[in-house]
């Protein structure tokens, strides 16, 4: 059944086309060309983005704040552990994965801190990515309040996070 949503969905189109007689050619080209468009404009930032995280990781950056920030994580109830996690997610989500992954093998994924890493992970966002991406693809320069109200909206999902599991799981 779900394989026939996605042809389903584009012969519902192509008929609603020849019924409201739009040209589907010019519309499926002007569409990519837009999409195109928004690409050109949110990859130089993306690729500079990626570029730095892999450089902070792999200058051992992240793990040095980790260890400075532990104890202020242990005091709101956050295991240190999870501190480079905390960092990567709303920068890059597949770091944030791979960090994720990591502490699940490492603890177990059944572990306190295996299910926190992974209510963090569902419960947080990619925040600087997404505004790249959505804030790019409309050409917003400006984002005021939007980058300290995600980053606070992350924040709480990190340390409720951690609550809840501690919560439910003990």
């Amino acid at each position: 059944m779900t394989a026939l949503i996605v042809p389903a969905l584009i012969v519902a189109t192509a008929i609603w086309c020849v019924y409201r007689k739009v040209d589907l050619f010019a519309a499926m080209s002007a569409g990519a060309a837009e999409g195109l468009e928004v690409v050109r404009r949110i990859l130089p930032p993306l690729v500079v983005l990626l570029t730095a995280i892999t450089m902070l990781r792999a200058s051992g950056a992240l793990d040095a704040l980790a260890h400075l920030l532990s104890p202020v994580l242990t005091v709101i109830g956050i295991p240190p552990e999870t501190a480079p996690l905390i960092f990567l997610r709303p920068f890059s989500g597949s770091g944030a994965l791979a960090v994720g992954s990591e502490l699940m093998k490492n603890f177990g994924p059944d572990s306190t801190l295996g299910r926190t890493a992974a209510v963090m992970l569902g419960s947080t966002e990619t925040t600087f990515y997404v505004i790249g991406v959505y804030f790019g693809a409309q050409n917003i320069k400006k984002t005021r309040h939007a980058v300290p109200a995600a980053l606070v909206a992350d924040l709480t999902g990190f340390i409720m996070a951690a609550l809840t599991v501690r919560i439910f799981f003990g």
